[in-house]
């Protein structure tokens, strides 16, 4: 189970960007109704992929890791952890649009996707994957020891 636990948070991470890739590339001013339902997917992708990446991250931080002790003592960690609040915090906006698009692409209306809103979205996105880039650089540099 100890090697199971660090490859599947890895994996989630892996599904993570990738789900978010996917919506950038999708996400533009003129969407047919598939591509708005195929946003709304790929975000629920993306949190779910998010909810285990939270959810072996803990386990390796309380159960498979160095201990707690060893975490919580490095600022490092602290910032991982803030970086991963800011993206919760950050996706919660597009989740809402997308899902609102696909209420009205279900409801047979014309989605309200205008080029402003899809302006602003892509910009999170992109935080977002920066954010996904930065996180595994500090795990890496926190497993090396440094911020203790």
């Amino acid at each position: 189970m100890s090697i199971f636990i660090p490859y599947l948070h890895i994996i989630a991470i892996m599904v993570l960007m990738g789900s978010l890739i996917s919506e950038h590339l999708i996400l533009k001013p003129e969407m047919n109704p598939k591509q708005i339902k195929s946003l709304a997917t790929l975000d629920f992708i993306y949190g779910m992929a998010a909810v285990l990446v939270l959810i072996t991250g803990l386990l390796r931080w309380f159960v498979y890791g160095r201990g707690a002790a060893y975490y919580l003592s490095n600022p490092l960690f602290h910032t991982k952890l803030t970086l991963f609040v800011i993206m919760a915090i950050l996706s919660v906006f597009p989740t809402i649009k997308f899902l609102k698009w696909r209420k009205e692409v279900n409801s047979g209306t014309a989605p309200g996707v205008d080029e402003k809103s899809v302006k602003r979205l892509l910009m999170l996105i992109r935080i977002e994957i920066l954010i996904v880039v930065i996180i595994p650089f500090l795990a890496v540099m926190i497993a090396r020891g440094y911020g203790v």
